[in-house]
């Protein structure tokens, strides 16, 4: 299979939102998903002294784009490589070796919350989607979709 061909099928969408960091900024986002339906998949925060990045990945990331957009929540969007851990967190070591050997630089990993068909999964954004891609296919893990991870 050729990944390059289908990469766009892989590609999840991230959202970085930028917040004042006050308490309750957060819920403020999550309230306005909730009523729209929209649900929060996979969450890390980076935290600095004035201000606050949610990296959040949704069920319905056209839902959520058109959200901010109408509260004028200031965001970014980039793309992810979303990869199951077939067993284990073990697995971990042989997803990180495969993009190495491949020489694919990994710029922020984390993980989910909701476990697409009940197994871990990783969303990556790395310096080159389609290298990443290929490895890990290659190296026989599952990449994730958008639909993969759409409740």
């Amino acid at each position: 299979m050729d990944v390059a061909e289908g990469l766009a099928g892989y590609r999840v969408k991230q959202f970085s939102v930028f917040m004042a960091n006050k308490a309750g900024r957060l819920l403020d986002i999550v309230a306005l998903f909730a009523a729209s339906n929209i649900h929060v998949v996979a969450l890390t925060i980076l935290d600095a002294a004035d201000s606050a990045i949610a990296r959040i990945v949704v069920d319905d990331p056209d839902k959520a784009k058109l959200i901010f957009e109408e509260h004028a929540v200031a965001f970014s969007q980039c793309n992810l490589i979303v990869v199951e851990l077939p067993n284990s967190a073990d697995d971990l070591r042989p997803v990180l070796t495969a993009l190495l050997q491949a020489e694919c630089n990994i710029h922020f990993v984390y993980s989910f919350m909701t476990r697409p068909r009940g197994k871990a999964a990783l969303a990556l954004h790395v310096e080159d989607e389609e290298v990443a891609a290929n490895v890990l296919v290659q190296n026989d893990f599952k990449l994730l979709s958008q639909d993969d991870i759409t409740r």
